[in-house]
């Protein structure tokens, strides 16, 4: 076997060789510690060669443990998702339309009332008694007017016989005519205490709940007065008032021109219900202010679960990934240049894919790139991973926190 020695290990034996004549005429002393150095450098240089010659093991590597999922396929449902506010769809102050003294409320604070129930009722006597005079001025101003009548034909006949002359017939005819007109006026009059003799009766103008009585029977009560006797919200059917961004616009117009916008309703809280609706009320603006755009669903609301001023939570779909490959979130990391996903090939290494995400929920990604569906995807491990590592699929690492494992994960 032949083997090429260092050029320093070369030159040894021409450096011995260069030794001056003197310290080969040494003392003997001298002589020992040259041989002892000789020694130690032959040691030295046979330890070097055997070091050489000698294979250097190759460390084992354990295979490094990971947890996996799957790479499916399916139409992944991009939604939107906000807090949406409850809001009445009609509130209505409720306010007497003539003056007088307020002498009973029939209901109760908090009550659910329908539309035409009597709610309050005014002290009615004066009304009463106002209509019983506009009733009897009428009637004596109608017998007025049947005798006018007759005197405006009497003197019209005689005016043309020459018995009497044209100017009194002219008198007793427009004494009639504004004697009707009077009668006229009287109806009116009546029609309007009988009116105001209604008005005194207070009735609900929409089916709701009512809120407190502001103003308590025995107060004298005004026409069109600022503070009203009760506030009554519609509470069935109800809006959801929800906002979304400006950026979303064209999807929601996409969406709309479908008749396919619809919201779903989480209602906060324990036991909380899932409601859904179709969007029906789009804003006509852009809020400069947040730069969202108001929307608007109604819903039934038959079972009053639904509280104006109530926060929900909203979701609203915007579109459709068809046919999408969809891996759990956790397989998808970032790195300098992409995002990219460990895959688990047939021989249990881990190959890096580059991938892009389309759309993800916070728990599933949608993603375009080269994993294709039934794919092995790494979810947890990733970090002691590169290309070609050797892994080892387990159900749960070591010291990781049990939590719930992502759709597809084993």
């Amino acid at each position: 076997m032949n083997i090429r020695l260092p050029y320093s290990l070369q030159t040894v034996p021409a450096a011995v060789q260069a030794i001056p004549q003197s310290f080969q005429q040494a003392t003997p002393r001298l002589r020992l510690l040259l041989g002892i150095l000789g020694v130690l450098l032959a040691l030295a240089l046979v330890w070097y060669l055997v070091g050489l010659l000698t294979p250097v093991p190759t460390p084992h590597v354990p295979a490094a443990p990971v947890r996996v999922g799957h790479a499916i396929r399916k139409t992944v449902v991009i939604s939107e998702r906000t807090i949406g506010t409850v809001i009445a769809n009609a509130t209505v102050q409720v306010t007497s339309r003539v003056e007088g003294e307020l002498v009973s409320a029939s209901f109760k604070e908090g009550d659910v009332v329908h539309k035409g129930d009597v709610l309050f009722q005014l002290d009615p006597r004066p009304f009463q008694a106002a209509l019983e005079q506009a009733v009897g001025s009428q009637t004596r101003d109608q017998a007025t007017l049947v005798s006018d009548r007759k005197d405006a034909i009497r003197y019209t006949t005689l005016a043309k016989q020459g018995a009497s002359s044209q100017q009194q017939a002219d008198q007793a005819v427009a004494a009639a005519k504004a004697m009707a007109a009077t009668v006229v006026s009287d109806k009116a009059a009546v029609d309007a205490a009988r009116l105001n003799l209604v008005y005194s009766r207070i009735l609900s103008p929409v089916d709701g709940k009512t809120g407190p009585i502001l103003i308590q029977p025995g107060n004298l009560v005004t026409a069109d007065a600022a503070n009203p006797l009760v506030v009554i919200t519609q509470i069935q059917p109800v809006k959801i008032s929800f906002f979304l961004p400006q950026s979303d616009l064209p999807q929601i117009q996409a969406r709309m021109a479908q008749n396919k916008m619809a919201v779903t309703i989480q209602v906060q809280g324990p036991g909380g219900k899932t409601l859904t609706a179709p969007v029906d009320f789009i804003g006509n603006a852009v809020d400069n202010r947040t730069g969202t755009v108001e929307l608007r669903a109604t819903f039934a609301n038959a079972d009053n679960t639904l509280v104006p001023g109530q926060l929900a939570d909203a979701s609203v779909t915007l579109s459709e990934i068809d046919n999408a490959v969809v891996v759990p979130r956790d397989a998808v990391n970032l790195g300098p240049a992409s995002s990219y996903v460990y895959v688990v090939d047939g021989n249990s290494k881990a190959q890096m894919k580059r991938v892009t995400t389309l759309y993800d929920d916070g728990n599933q990604a949608a993603i375009s790139g080269a994993v294709k569906p039934g794919d092995k995807v790494v979810i947890e491990g990733q970090l002691r991973l590169v290309q070609g590592t050797k892994v080892n699929i387990k159900k749960s690492l070591p010291g990781a926190p049990q939590q719930q494992a992502p759709v597809g994960a084993q």
